[in-house]
């Protein structure tokens, strides 16, 4: 049989296809920048977003600016129709220039500005043509709003859709909140755009979101059919109407702001509120929706949590700037398939790596695999060939053979300095040239870890935090001796697996768990004192974080939380309280928290337990107590700034978020310093020192003059 080459017309028709962007010989007249105009040979008007300067498709000013542009020619010439597509092949149009509205403090400018912009996508949504927005990649915020208003949406298969501005403290702004919830089951869009979540081509098309979902090479029929009228446009229908009548809105919106309140609490989140009261007041009047919308959105984006979470947008797009483009790393070889280790390789083998795993235990690596399995169902949105393709990539490996060919290996066993280094012992004189050597150590310093190593620059800390799918953050350890050239291959990687970079050096619990130990170790102290946990959690979660210390602490594991804060005691002669000695007690008797199903709390179907004094935690608000887990942090991350550990700022603030979910709406831990003033967190700091001890004193960085100050050096003189 003859082989295959890319010649053949079967591999052309097999390979992946260029989009399909309309006739280039065909260009309309007019000159623009960020868009491309064409008319086929049937009539039908191309506009083809491409911005220039950037790997991915926003709704600037200027873009819109043209886009009405485009508008007035269509107006002129009525072609037979209207399709707009994007020329990026990663998607289509990612919503608005949110960097646009960073230094604007006037309610009434952003009031404007945003009617400006309905105005355009108004003009395209009263177009009497077929408008056929054409999607691929993604369709988000802004750009999900532009193709909802066109009267045909078809989607290439793959396409992900989502209205993400509650995540920065916004709603839709172009219009989508009246849409939306006027095309579709109100109830649920609603519900997609209070989540800000992501759903795929089925679910779009199965609430109507979409008309039609292809394969590239079918656009240009699915084009034509939308032309002909054949295809048919989804209506919000009777029981969408029904929902959307006044009664039915009052009392979804009261179970709308009770389930709200639990994910998003409304005094740190006012936009989730903000958008339930519009569709609760507006939602069964289109144009009164529309307009509402305007003031809203103007008066979300003044909030103290929509400008802390955009900084929030941004400190995530700066650590994915510090990953790099090429790490020149394609197969990676994980030693040790415990929860950390064999997830670390089932991710990595997720996102396209081959992937072998070793452990002295088979068993254990069968486990690990076995959860590889039901973390892709979850996933793969029912896509069984990426199911298949990631598990074959995911290679169990006894002998260890994957060492002498990985790019990357990757030790992941307790946190045992010995240990670790007899790994390393047995690893590197089998590894190729060029191969990086790693730790996923969550503190142990690597001038420790380095000691006996042939080739101690290639050694880097790769630190991911538990569970791995979920958890962006990855810090990326170097110590005085790493070849920066492996640092730089060490963030690409990072990057390439869909995770984000935070650079450190190589200090004791490096950023997150030397920021984060203080405040477990405070809340173990309270409950010495006898405060109920649930007490404790509380006073954390009204502040803003996540899950409460003594939560957390089951979640990350009761033995590891010791080792850390042990070793960091010792490392760093930390003035923390010493363990409790029934902390001790629940590691001996392996009551290690969730993993092994009791530890401070009970755990069943994954939840923490909370006992009687729950309903009292739930009426107690005490900022004494918030203070006393919160403040050691923010002391603590000035220390590390101060000593080098990062030399960034910003990098500790993304670092919390990201890696431990430090209140978001608040900004990080330096931000948080910031707005609330250096000073008064000084003052705090005395007087809790002189109530419970040294280990509150403020730290000498914040009478040094700081790096983290924005407005100039804080330089408070400690009384």
């Amino acid at each position: 049989m003859k082989e295959a080459t890319m010649n053949d017309p079967a591999w052309t028709y097999l390979a992946d296809r260029d989009l399909t962007l309309g006739p280039v010989s065909r260009v309309e007249p007019g000159e623009f920048t960020h868009w491309r105009t064409s008319r086929d040979q049937d009539g039908v008007f191309w506009a083809v977003i491409d911005q220039q300067g950037s790997g991915t498709n926003t709704l600037s000013q200027a873009v819109l600016e043209e886009f009405s542009r485009i508008l007035d020619l269509i107006e002129q010439r009525m072609p037979k129709a209207l399709v707009i597509r994007s020329a990026k092949r990663d998607g289509f149009l990612a919503g608005a220039d949110i960097a646009e509205f960073r230094d604007v403090d006037d309610e009434a400018a952003i009031r404007e500005r945003i009617a400006a912009a309905h105005g355009v996508v108004d003009r395209l949504a009263a177009l009497t043509i077929p408008t056929i927005a054409i999607m691929h990649g993604y369709a988000l915020g802004g750009g999900l709003e532009i193709a909802l208003a066109c009267n045909q949406r078809n989607a290439v298969d793959g396409t992900r859709f989502g209205f993400p501005e509650v995540q920065i403290g916004l709603h839709p702004g172009l219009g989508g909140t009246a849409r939306f919830t006027h095309l579709c089951d109100p109830i649920e869009a609603m519900s997609f755009m209070l989540t800000g979540k992501s759903i795929h081509d089925r679910q779009a098309k199965r609430m109507g979101l979409v008309d039609a979902v292809v394969p590239e090479r079918h656009v240009e029929a699915a084009i034509a059919a939308a032309v002909r009228g054949d295809l048919d446009q989804a209506h919000q229908g009777l029981v969408g109407r029904i929902k959307d009548s006044a009664p039915a809105r009052r009392l979804a919106a009261r179970q709308m702001r009770a389930q709200a309140e639990d994910r998003a609490p409304s005094r740190h989140y006012p936009a989730p509120y903000a958008l339930i009261d519009l569709w609760e007041e507006h939602g069964g009047d289109l144009d009164a929706m529309k307009q509402a919308e305007i003031a809203s959105f103007a008066r979300l984006m003044l909030t103290d949590a929509a400008q802390n979470l955009i900084r929030v947008f941004f400190l995530r797009q700066k650590l994915k700037d510090l990953a790099g483009k090429d790490a020149g790393i394609a197969q990676v070889h994980v030693i040790g398939a415990g929860a950390m280790g064999g997830d670390i390789a089932a991710w990595c083998a997720w996102k396209g790596l081959r992937t072998s795993l070793s452990d002295v235990s088979a068993e254990a690596i069968g486990a690990a695999v076995g959860r590889a399995a039901a973390l892709y169902e979850k996933i793969a949105h029912g896509d069984r060939l990426k199911i298949r393709d990631a598990l074959d990539r995911l290679i169990p490996d006894t002998a260890a053979l994957g060492v002498t060919s990985a790019d990357l290996v990757v030790e992941a066993a307790p946190e045992k300095a010995e240990l670790k280094r007899k790994l390393y012992a047995d690893a590197e004189p089998r590894m190729k040239p060029g191969a990086i050597l790693a730790t996923n150590t969550s503190s142990i310093p690597l001038k420790e870890l380095r000691e006996g190593l042939e080739r101690p620059e290639r050694l880097i800390g790769i630190h991911f935090f538990n569970p791995v799918s979920r958890l962006d953050l990855v810090e990326v350890v170097t110590h005085d001796g790493t070849d920066e050239k492996v640092a730089a291959r060490a963030r690409a990687f990072v990057g390439h697996i869909g995770k984000l970079p935070a650079a450190a050096g190589s200090a004791p619990g490096f950023i997150v768990n030397r920021v984060l130990t203080p405040y477990l170790a405070e809340a173990l102290t309270l409950m010495d004192e006898g405060v109920p946990p649930e007490i404790i959690d509380k006073a954390a979660t009204d502040f803003g974080m996540p899950v409460g210390p003594l939560e957390l602490a089951d979640q990350v594991g009761l033995d590891i939380g010791l080792a850390v804060a042990e070793m960091l005691k010792r490392e760093l002669d930390w003035p923390i309280p010493d363990a409790p000695q029934w902390l001790r007690d629940k590691v001996k008797a392996r009551e290690l928290g969730k993993k092994t199903g009791k530890g401070i709390y009970v755990w069943k179907d994954g939840k923490a337990v909370k006992g009687h004094t729950a309903k009292r935690a739930a009426e107690t608000s005490n900022m004494d107590l918030a203070d006393r887990l919160i403040l050691p942090m923010v002391n603590t991350a000035v220390a590390v700034l101060r000593e080098g550990v990062t030399d960034d700022p910003e990098v500790i603030d993304a670092a919390m978020i990201f890696g431990t979910g430090f209140a978001p709406f608040r900004g990080g831990p330096i931000h948080y310093a910031r707005q609330r003033g250096a000073g008064e967190i000084v003052s705090a700091l005395n007087d809790l020192a002189r109530r419970h001890g040294p280990r509150f004193e403020p730290d000498a960085g914040w009478s040094e003059g700081g790096r983290f100050e924005e407005d100039g050096p804080i330089a408070h003189e400690t009384p």
